[in-house]
């Protein structure tokens, strides 16, 4: 199972409740990338603040070399964004997908007075079209953010995604107690988070208290295990 890598693979309608204060800080982190359970290369994500009150989520991940070929194993994404209204909200947005053979690169802008996104590159002719924004509208990798300032035990989280000229439904349950995960020498406490509408199409994220970004993501496919990224180092704001 190797397509983009989905909702890092990620607006916002919690019911019953009105979006938790911003918390956002910048961070690099990395992760080991395993594919099917075997590892299969590395990867990295990073928010860092741009010009005025702009920030920037970037995620690389790249495959070893028998993996190269892979395109979900050699994808770079990023997001511009800002806040609003207490959520974060996308500005632009780029994909670059690596193969053997040959790359594809798609860029995306979000018009927030038009209320319209659109995006242009290599892409299927049916998703050049202009695509109608809502609030709370988040972009794939923006989805990461969301989760982890979202995430409390028992809680239901549903989130509209903007991403490469395609609008679809997340639907998110929380674990109501935390279970422990493991990478090499590291443990965390993280609550588990699980797609509740994906049907065989599952990405999986956990999120461990005062951690900026996941401690695991892990995306599966008919109830095989896919792309799995988990968490090895993250350093916050110096």
């Amino acid at each position: 199972m190797f397509r983009s890598l989905r909702p890092l693979l990620f607006g916002l309608a919690m019911a019953g409740a009105t979006a938790p204060a911003l918390a956002l800080e910048p961070f690099v982190a990395s992760y080991q990338a395993y594919n099917e359970g075997k590892l299969a290369g590395s990867a990295s994500m990073k928010v860092v603040p741009k010009a005025g009150s702009q920030w920037q989520i970037d995620l690389n991940v790249k495959g070893t070399r028998g993996f190269a070929r892979l395109a979900g194993l050699n994808i770079e994404q990023s997001t511009v964004f800002d806040t609003a209204g207490g959520q974060f909200r996308p500005l632009s947005q780029a994909t670059v997908r690596h193969a053997l053979l040959m790359g594809r690169k798609m860029v995306g802008t979000y018009d927030w007075n038009a209320r319209t996104a659109q995006w242009q590159g290599d892409i299927k002719k049916s998703r050049r079209a202009p695509l109608p924004l809502q609030p709370g509208d988040v972009s794939a990798l923006l989805m990461n953010l969301a989760v982890i300032r979202d995430a409390a035990p028992g809680r239901q989280l549903d989130y509209r995604v903007v991403d490469n000229g395609r609008i679809r439904d997340y639907q998110y349950v929380v674990s109501s107690e935390p279970e422990n995960v493991t990478v090499e020498d590291l443990s965390y406490s993280a609550l588990r988070v699980s797609r509740a509408n994906g049907g065989d199409d599952e990405t999986i994220f956990w999120v461990a208290d005062g951690v900026p970004t996941p401690v695991r993501i892990l995306q599966r496919e008919n109830g095989q295990d896919g792309v799995d990224l988990r968490l090895v180092e993250y350093q916050g704001a110096p």
